[in-house]
């Protein structure tokens, strides 16, 4: 098992800026390395075991300090991602009706994006929008794992060597 060391305080600076964003090339520019390297150095940072167990140890931090987990992120996605517009408008023909907000659960309200009401010389105009629903799945999808942005081809090549020289 690898001995555990101190982190450099660039290395220190690398892990604070990395929670920013999770950008390893931005977080070590950020933290003083060269723009021109810091693709690589940002890499081979989080490779390092030690860097590693600072990263999660600060994320455990964080987690306990905002009371914000992962599994919360994951749930609030979920609830936008399969929100369904079923339960808060009915419409057939030309008539459109909102279910009142007090009928709603609090998942439901939370997946709403927006409701506003304009007076037009027809009457008034209801504007009613869902947070992003295909927005949610990507990044749900892309949590789980389910989408690549590498594309893997795997098989079997037979390659038939001539041998024409005249000898």
């Amino acid at each position: 098992m690898p001995i555990a060391r101190e982190l450099t305080p660039k290395q220190k600076m690398f892990v604070a800026e990395y929670l920013v964003d999770l950008n390893a090339t931005q977080a070590a520019i950020r933290a003083g390395y060269s723009p021109r390297t810091a693709k690589s150095i940002g890499q081979r940072l989080l490779t390092f075991v030690d860097v590693q167990a600072a990263i999660q140890e600060a994320m455990k931090n964080r987690e306990k300090r905002t009371l914000v987990t992962a599994d919360m992120v994951v749930a609030e996605l979920a609830k936008m991602g399969f929100s369904n517009i079923g339960k808060y408008a009915k419409w057939s023909g030309d008539s459109v009706s909102l279910e009142p907000s007090e009928a709603l659960g609090e998942d439901e309200l939370a997946c709403v994006a927006e409701v506003s009401q304009t007076a037009t010389q027809n009457g008034n105009s209801v504007k009613f929008k869902l947070h992003d629903k295909k927005g949610a799945l990507e990044l749900l999808g892309r949590h789980l794992g389910m989408f690549t942005e590498n594309l893997n081809v795997t098989g079997e090549l037979a390659v038939k060597i001539i041998d024409d020289i005249e000898k």
